[in-house]
């Protein structure tokens, strides 16, 4: 299931809410709420304080959007679609389909997340310069998000892979290597390091030790447990990013011919999807067929084409029927990298492309067949 839901659009772009995401959101409206605009505002009434709390975090999150947003537009104007953006606990996450291809548009897109978010920042702080004589209520809202943007765009400039600083040491060392692969591993290493910091503050303001004082500033034990929490998710993106990074590094050494199934089963035309189903699907637990007739590839059938027809209606409709025709398949060639396969697979949400050569059918290339691919030569490390 998925951990996410869908709450729109904006500029064709998905956005989606992470569960992890309410939690944030209330901790924040609650911490506004009860805590920071009482404090700060004792005459203000509970009702007000509620409400300025609660548009203050909706504002704020509609930032994190805008920022993300960022990303995106500038890496769809060089080349790089963007399929979603998720909000989670920790801000928000841009799903790219690709990497960029150069050093130039990689530190173009990084950098346009946190130049937006002083931007914003910068907006607020005219709002509450236009209203801090006239309406408390709004420029205390104005004021607090003034900071958290500017916080926000400093927090992402920190050089730790893969935060958005963490991407603009990349493209930095790209440029002037020459070398995507080793200037990830060097920004992953930063990263790491970036990430290993804020456990080590974090426990230490835990356990009474604030490291933080020297800069005059205390964590308290819960802020202490939040900055550990931050250096853990950190260190995981870096690492897992790194990963990435050798993971499409080894499919684009690897062609369509090489990760092939040639042994692919085929179904008549006219078999019916319960007979399919039946006797084929739910015994050997295949997913996938190809429909050939007379040695003619004629279509492919998936279990997403079994479930689109109502199980009522299976006796009577064929594979035929049923499948995606030959003619709107998106097929490989055998020579075709396998990394452009798998970005292809993520665009469609499909799990296999058959390989097409001269009109004639070879194979099938399979998600988990890429991905066996990978762990094996993860572990001859060649």
């Amino acid at each position: 299931m998925d951990s996410s839901i869908k709450i729109g659009k904006v500029l064709g772009i998905p956005i989606r809410l992470h569960f992890t995401w309410f939690i944030i959101f209330g901790l924040v409206t609650v911490s506004l709420s009860l805590q920071y605009f009482p404090v700060t505002y004792p005459h203000w009434s509970k009702q007000l304080a509620w409400v300025i709390g609660i548009a203050t975090s909706l504002l704020f999150f509609a930032s994190v959007i805008a920022h993300e947003l960022s990303h995106s537009v500038v890496s769809a104007l060089n080349g790089v679609p963007v399929r979603s953006i998720t909000l989670f606990i920790f801000g928000g996450v841009a799903r790219i389909s690709r990497e960029a291809g150069k050093a130039s548009s990689e530190f173009k897109m990084a950098i346009a997340g946190p130049l937006s978010s002083i931007l914003i920042g910068g907006l607020f702080g005219l709002v509450w310069l236009l209203t801090r004589h006239n309406s408390e209520p709004v420029a205390a809202l104005a004021m607090w998000l003034f900071r958290i943007n500017v916080l926000l765009a400093v927090f992402n400039l920190i050089p730790g892979f893969p935060l958005d600083g963490g991407r603009v040491l990349r493209a930095i060392l790209w440029r002037g290597m020459g070398d995507m692969k080793r200037a990830t591993r060097i920004a992953s290493w930063v990263g790491q390091g970036v990430a290993y910091s804020f456990i080590l503050i974090g426990i230490s303001a835990v356990l009474g030790i604030e490291l933080l004082r020297i800069f005059s500033y205390e964590l308290g034990w819960f802020g202490g447990m939040w900055f550990a929490l931050i250096g853990w998710f950190l260190e995981n993106a870096a690492s897992s990013s790194y990963k990435q990074v050798l993971m499409k590094d080894i499919l684009q050494q690897v062609t369509a011919r090489d990760a092939l199934i040639s042994e692919c089963d085929s179904v008549q035309p006219g078999t019916s999807l319960k007979s399919l189903v039946m006797n084929r699907v739910l015994p050997r637990g295949q997913r996938c067929f190809v429909v050939m007739d007379e040695g003619q590839m004629k279509g492919m059938i998936t279990l997403r084409n079994i479930k689109s027809v109502p199980q009522g209606q299976w006796d009577y409709v064929s594979t035929e029927k049923a499948m995606t025709p030959v003619n709107k398949l998106d097929v490989a060639r055998p020579d075709e990298d396998a990394g452009s396969l798998m970005e292809r697979m993520d665009e469609l949400d499909i799990n296999q492309i058959p390989v097409v050569s001269d009109g004639r059918f070879l194979g099938l290339v399979t998600r988990e067949t890429l991905l066996k691919v990978i762990r094996t030569r993860l572990d001859l490390k060649i």
